[in-house]
């Protein structure tokens, strides 16, 4: 037993003496400190609440199996493999003593990391070890020098804040709910870490703390932390926060967070959602203070964040479930360790790496963009490129950017189908979907597209999906770098377009950014790629319908025509960093097929003249430009953008929508002349099909029904839309389009453009599939060279008089003839 002046540590560490955890339990009566010998006492310690606080978790856990490490380092047998599937084994297990702080299986994935890597550069399990000890190690001072940055800017942005308010009396009062200082952490504090701040520079006049129920950290802990350092505390009842709050006491408050969701909804212990209500409800500003590691870009928001439940005995009897019953024997309980509080109520977040802000009257914070770009951080900030110290002017440009994703991804290493067994062991959430032992896992390597591994898994209790972007052009090879970021937009757009169309996007369950991993629904079979079963004459009955559904609904409410300009902007902001899609985009559609470029390929020599001549046609260049234009000016909504027939799934009854990789906010026509103009080169490649002269005309008939429905129908449901929300968006306000004469001609104009932008972008596409360097497997599946070649001169000559002539059209019927009078 130590005495109660003794400093404050919750981690006693040292490499050979080991490891003690002060017990947090017996505080603040006894000072008590309990050897950790290996990694099953550090879950049981963390299970039990001997250490707590997110920080304080991972840094724990981290340290418990550096010591069985230590102990079997020396006796070390096998090889590196065998080293890393123990500590795998071994972090999983940890994982599982607390799943809501998202700190704990950030830093079991870094650890893990660490060890594959050296692994593969060191066969000796001895190095893998010692390789583990070393980055283990490395948490505890990282986790110090964290906390107090957080203090600083803490202490900075709340002063800046309530500082004119609090020089009315001696400083500024804080409330802060359950603990979050040396104790939750390796030392110092995240959200107590602020308050100290304060204090120390003289800006503290009063720290409220609450006694955090049921068990009493606050009271306990909080309460000891500030009376040992002296600092003016009081404590409160968690009840009596409002009246505090109501009585003019409080200038800020200040919480922790043990898990903060992609826009910002942040998890922290019981009790801390009813303090951002009272506070939001009193105009006084809510922070929450955590280091990078607390924020979980995994997650979208904070619905997808499992909420930890305690036992019920911690809310039936005294001392947290210590003590003697005081509740009536056979009641019900509920007893969540945490809530959530949505990023609406708070004000900002404060970090290791600065403060994380959003707009004025946003409900919702952009963290990524955050942390990729440094947007809007205090004066303060500062970080680290390349080993030197710069500030947010050069973080803001590319440069600082590039260097900002190059180490977000610093972890990332390619899934092959052995690797992939153990990145889903390590993660509970995915091998629970799945189901069984990984020995029971069938995995398919099925990518065939251009980019992407793609892998199925199937487990006796479900499946899903895993994607992952390769740096690379998958088609073309290393020789074609190419940034693995686009996985974020992709799961980005996905659950977007899910939210709006939500019977035409498969799920998403899981985000790795590091990773750039995406996991979703398996779509099992009768499931078929699109373009497949084009090319064996199915007929898809609701195809029309279902698309009109998809595009109406995600184009429509993406568009100004339903957010105001504010919303409208922060998306585009979003998706600008989409770039090198974006550009990939812009050279193989809109301008490689345009001139001599080594990727271009065609059918030769039968194509040779047919190239050429597109190269020396001077209105297809002007066209061209014009609508490359668009592309890259025009931010009408959040695009698919390679909304083509290998991009959707479909079954009798179901169509799918997957791969939005190359998602930003562009033209709406891209989306809807990418899918028509499709359907278009699927109906010239019909004939090469065909095994007779005739045989597949009334499919060809088919294909062009759908054309036709589908524009018909999408005119329909999004001038629907449009009608039921009239007013809704900035692109119209209804103070001026105060009449139906003026709606209409508003109306007839916009949807004359979208069609003209649809037929023009169509062509575009059609053309790059045939003499640029990714083509349809439509065509390039006819075996017979000459019948290939004809139909693609058939969609080749279409699509350049679509091109060029395409203001001649009206309707969808017009095209439709013009399609059946190419031979």
């Amino acid at each position: 037993m130590a005495p109660l002046t003794s400093a404050l540590q919750a981690i006693r560490y040292t490499r050979g003496r080991g490891l003690q955890l002060l017990d947090q339990r017996k505080l603040p009566l006894e000072v008590v400190y309990i050897e950790i010998q290996d990694a099953t006492a550090g879950w049981q310690a963390i299970k039990d609440m001997v250490v707590r606080g997110a920080p304080a978790i991972a840094i724990a856990a981290a340290l418990s199996l550096a010591v069985e490490v230590e102990t079997l380092k020396s006796a070390a047998a096998g090889n590196s493999q065998e080293a890393v599937s123990f500590l795998q084994n071994r972090l999983d297990y940890l994982v599982s003593s607390r799943p809501t702080a998202v700190n704990l299986a950030d830093a079991a994935r870094t650890l893990l990391d660490v060890a594959r890597k050296t692994a593969i550069e060191n066969d000796s399990a001895t190095s893998v070890y010692e390789a583990y000890l070393e980055a283990a190690e490395s948490m505890l001072a990282a986790d110090v020098a964290s906390n107090k940055a957080i203090g600083a800017y803490g202490a900075q942005a709340l002063y800046n804040n309530v500082g004119p308010l609090a020089n009315s009396h001696q400083g500024v009062r804080v409330l802060t709910h359950c603990n979050t200082g040396s104790l939750a952490t390796s030392a110092y504090g995240t959200a107590l870490g602020v308050i100290r701040a304060l204090h120390s520079s003289g800006k503290l006049e009063t720290a409220f703390c609450t006694e955090t129920r049921p068990y009493n950290q606050g009271s306990r802990l909080t309460a000891f932390e500030l009376v040992h350092d002296k600092i003016p505390a009081v404590l409160v009842a968690d009840s009596a926060a409002a009246a505090l709050m109501s009585l003019g006491r409080v200038d800020a408050v200040v919480v922790g967070a043990d898990r903060i969701a992609a826009n910002g909804d942040t998890a922290n212990k019981i009790g801390t959602y009813s303090l951002a209500l009272s506070a939001h409800h009193h105009g006084i500003p809510f922070y929450v203070a955590a280091p990078l590691t607390s924020v979980d870009t995994a997650i979208q928001s904070g619905d997808e964040i499992v909420i930890e439940e305690r036992s019920p005995q911690e809310l039936t009897h005294s001392h947290g479930g210590q003590g003697t019953q005081i509740a009536a024997t056979g009641v019900d309980v509920w007893n969540p360790a945490f809530d959530v509080t949505p990023a609406h109520l708070i004000t900002a977040i404060i970090t290791d790496q600065g403060l994380i802000t959003k707009d004025h009257n946003a409900d919702a914070f952009d963290v990524v963009s955050h942390i990729g770009n440094s947007i809007k951080k205090s004066p303060l900030i500062h970080s680290t490129v390349n080993g030197r110290d710069t500030d947010d002017a050069t973080l803001a440009t590319a440069g600082g950017f590039a260097e900002r994703v190059k180490a977000l991804h610093s972890s990332f290493y390619q899934l092959d189908e052995a690797l992939l067994v153990d990145y889903v062991k390590a993660r509970p959430n995915l091998a629970q979907r799945l189901g069984g032992t990984h020995t029971e896992w069938k995995i398919k390597e099925v990518g065939d597209g251009n980019l992407n591994l793609v892998f199925i898994l199937l487990g006796p209790k479900g499946s899903f999906v895993l994607k992952q972007a390769l740096p690379y052009v998958r088609c073309v090879g290393e020789s074609w770098p190419m940034t693995i970021e686009r996985a974020y937009f992709e799961t980005t757009v996905l659950r977007e377009h899910g939210r709006l169309a939500p019977g035409h996007v498969p799920e998403v369950y899981h985000f790795d950014h590091p990773m750039a991993v995406t996991v979703m629904r398996y779509l099992e079979p009768p499931h078929i790629i699109l373009r497949k079963g084009l090319i064996r004459g199915t007929v898809y009955p609701l195809l029309a319908q279902h698309m009109s559904d998809y595009m109406a609904s995600t184009l429509f409410h993406t568009s100004l025509l339903a957010n105001s300009t504010l919303k409208h902007r922060e998306g585009v902001a979003q998706f600008s960093r989409n770039v090198e899609m974006c550009r990939l985009t812009e050279e193989v559609i809109f301008t490689n097929p345009y001139r001599v470029d080594a990727s271009n390929r065609w059918t030769s020599p039968h194509l040779d003249a047919d190239a050429q001549s597109l190269r020396e046609d001077s209105r297809a260049k002007i066209e061209i430009a014009g609508l490359k234009a668009k592309f890259c000016e025009r931010s009408q909504a959040l695009l698919h953008a390679d909304l083509h027939t290998g991009s959707i799934m479909v079954t009798q009854t179901s169509t799918q929508c997957i791969d939005p990789e190359f998602g930003f906010y562009g033209p709406m026509g891209f989306d809807v002349g990418a899918f028509l103009g499709n359907l278009a080169l699927s109906f010239f490649s019909q004939d090469g099909h065909a095994t007779f002269e005739g045989e597949r005309e009334g499919y060809k008939l088919w294909i062009l029904k759908t054309i036709g429905e589908t524009w018909q129908l999408f005119e329909r449901k999004f001038l629907a839309l449009w009608d039921q929300n009239w007013g809704s968006g900035d692109a119209y306000v209804g103070e001026v389009y105060n009449s139906k004469e003026v709606r209409d001609l508003a109306q007839i104009a916009y949807m004359s453009e979208l069609f003209q932008d649809s037929l023009g972008f169509a062509a575009a596409k059609m053309i790059r599939r045939i003499v640029g360097i990714a083509h349809v497997e439509d065509l390039e599946s006819i075996e017979d060279v000459e019948k290939r070649a004809t139909c693609e001169q058939r969609a080749l000559n279409f699509a350049k008089h679509l091109l060029k002539e395409r203001s001649q059209y009206s309707d969808i019927g017009q095209v439709i003839s013009a399609i059946q009078s190419i031979h």
